[in-house]
């Protein structure tokens, strides 16, 4: 019972914590570790101690897993190089860098206090500890305060992968303290580590995609979805094996996530998704408020130790400083080089801006302090070496992770912009819309009935269509087709609802009849829910969309980017014909403006098929994009 309450508790601390954190605007992690250190003082919460086995296989595989899974591979290749350079080479750097500085202060301050100085494995073993970022707490805070998606892409792919070589640098610089490793020692080590690794996790993809393929029930494929971390990472770290789980773990959420369209079924996909949000939600959080329940007991130990005050302070802030130094140190030379020497990466020049923020977003998390229960109990100083752990994760996590937000702004790095995002969204609808209609026009025969057929056209176009009516419009002005559908439908289905628990109360009709009918009742809804939810609230103020990676069309290149309007008031037609519209495009060859096809006359389609002139531009407020009606292509 103490357990279970104890659990139920943390559950319950982890939930509020994130929920005033989202009320608040404060990051959940910064928020859960201050209450974390906060608890640990209180006389009725008990000792918490997170031990290795708990973390490295308990939390790490799953945490890890579920953010492989909905990391894009493509972007993931597109940024290998700057990838690599941060969780290989600055790993490394940052662990001999911090081994060496510990070594020095710590031997002479030991000196001084008339105690045993600190070993060279030991120091570099505290440098391999402190050496990697957080997956979780760089990517919690870097998507909270909307850091471009290329640098959390970054972030996200150098905390996948800088916990293996860090772990490997440990369990080299342990090694050490029984034999004095050589060079081909320590690099047969990494890449039988690495290498072994990245092929367990390969086979661990193949074996689990064939089996997925054969799973048409959701249960079935999300149970076996859960158990993947734990399978890819038992494979690697067993005795036989002696490779990476981490990256074993690494490489096959990355490829079940790539494969995900082509072997799952879409409940599975929706089952999936639901289920590791939630677990995710839950590992991440409690992992921040873990790191703060320790504070008590790891300083309870730190008075015991021998060293005086001043050395531990001294020591402790001196590994933080190069904690915190050496990632700049590293990446402003390390980019430049790379440029110099192999010339700009497939995705451009990362901007001096994007480094400032990379470099400010080196925030530890539970790695560090989990991997510094590794070390031997005999290990000298060990009480002064966890507690340096506990200061560089807490530190980092206060000092970088408040202040970032304010870095990105100062730099003046922008976001992600949502009225884009659904300008893409928009253009790829479009063009899935026209790939399923061709479809359509090949399956049809004349035995079709013609309303089906009808059906099937409206459905299709009207998803395209509320995607392009989320864009230029103030919310407050008027109602397009979609929203009212959505308002309509929506008390619809809660008058159905409510007919359906009416029966349900009286006894009529069995409850497996009624939960399918309200499972079906539940997925439109949520449909609703969603295309709500992704409305944009406002305009961007100058809205410029990348060419495709084609180019653009001869249309586009050859149209101006604006003309002069002959109806500026509005569209033409309709000013004549007294209807409205929803929104509104320019012609770039005549000038003529005409309403969208949300709108119920759809002039601006008409006047391409009249004039057959080829590019129209929005025209409404704040937007600068345009569309080739012949090419069916964006600028």
């Amino acid at each position: 019972m103490e357990i279970a309450i104890e659990i139920v508790a943390l559950v319950a601390v982890v939930a509020a914590g994130a929920a005033l954190g989202r009320r608040t605007g404060v990051p959940a992690p910064l928020l859960l570790v201050v209450v974390g250190i906060a608890a640990s003082y209180l006389p009725f919460v008990p000792r918490v101690e997170l031990t290795p086995e708990v973390v490295l296989v308990g939390f790490l595989p799953p945490l890890l897993y579920s953010a492989a899974i909905k990391t894009s591979l493509v972007d993931f290749s597109q940024h290998r190089r700057s990838i690599g350079t941060l969780s290989v080479g600055l790993v490394a750097f940052t662990a001999i860098g911090v081994g060496l500085v510990a070594y020095w202060l710590l031997g002479s301050l030991a000196d001084a206090d008339g105690q045993e100085r600190l070993p060279l494995w030991a120091a570099f073993a505290l440098g391999a500890v402190v050496a990697p970022p957080d997956a979780v707490a760089a990517t919690a805070i870097a998507k909270r305060i909307g850091l471009p998606r290329r640098l959390v892409t970054i972030l996200e792919g150098e905390s996948l992968l800088n916990d293996a070589t860090a772990l490997v640098c440990l369990r080299t610089a342990i090694a050490a303290a029984v034999t004095a490793p050589t060079v081909l020692h320590v690099s047969t080590d990494f890449l039988r580590a690495a290498g072994g690794g990245v092929l367990v996790g390969l086979i661990v993809a193949v074996l689990l995609a064939k089996v997925r393929k054969r799973f048409t029930d959701p249960v079935l494929d999300t149970t076996l979805s859960l158990t993947a971390p734990f399978i890819a990472y038992v494979a690697a770290e067993n005795h036989y094996v002696h490779a990476s789980g981490v990256l074993a773990v690494v490489v096959t959420g990355l490829l079940l996530g790539h494969k995900s369209p082509v072997i799952q079924s879409a409940a599975s996909r929706i089952s999936e998704r639901t289920n590791w949000r939630t677990i995710q939600f839950l590992l991440e959080n409690a992992v921040f408020l873990l790191i703060g329940l320790q504070t008590r007991w790891i300083l309870d130990d730190l008075a015991e130790s021998p060293l005086s005050a001043m050395t531990i302070a001294v020591t402790t802030i001196g590994v933080f400083l190069t904690v915190v130094l050496l990632r700049p140190i590293w990446m402003f030379p390390v980019v430049y080089l790379s440029r110099r020497m192999l010339g700009r990466s497939s995705s451009g020049p990362v901007s001096v801006p994007a480094l400032v923020v990379l470099s400010w977003a080196g925030m530890r998390g539970v790695v560090t302090l989990a991997a510094v229960f590794v070390l031997p109990e005999n290990t000298p100083h060990r009480e002064l070496l966890v507690f340096i752990a506990l200061a560089v994760t807490a530190g980092t996590l206060l000092l970088q992770g408040s202040t970032l937000p304010w870095l990105v702004r100062r730099v003046g790095l922008p976001g992600p912009d949502p009225a884009e995002d659904a300008l893409q969204e928009a253009a790829v609808l479009q063009g899935a819309h026209k790939a399923a209609e061709e479809e359509l026009d090949r399956l049809v025969t004349s035995d079709e009935p013609e309303e089906v057929v009808t059906l099937l056209r409206q459905r299709g176009e009207a998803r395209a269509l509320a995607a392009w009516e989320r864009l230029g419009r103030p919310e407050s002005e008027y109602e397009t087709p979609s929203e009212a559908y959505r308002r309509l439908r929506t008390a619809m289905l809660q008058k159905e609802r409510e007919y359906i628990l009416k029966v349900r109360d009286e006894g009529l009709v069995a409850d497996e009849v009624l939960q399918r009918a309200q499972i079906a009742l539940d997925i439109e809804e949520s449909i609703l829910d969603r295309a709500e939810a992704d409305d944009v609230g406002g305009q961007s103020e100058d809205l410029r969309v990348p060419p495709p990676p084609g180019g653009e069309c001869e249309h586009l290149v050859a149209a101006p980017m604006v003309l002069s309007p002959n109806t500026p008031e509005g569209c033409e037609e309709c000013l004549a014909d007294g209807t409205t519209w929803v929104h509104l495009r320019l012609c770039l060859d005549c000038g003529h403006v005409g309403c969208c096809d949300s709108s119920p006359m759809r002039h601006s389609s008409a006047h391409f098929q009249e004039t057959k002139h080829p590019v129209m531009r929005s025209f409404e407020p704040g937007e600068n994009w345009r569309w080739c009606y012949v090419d069916e292509k964006l600028g």
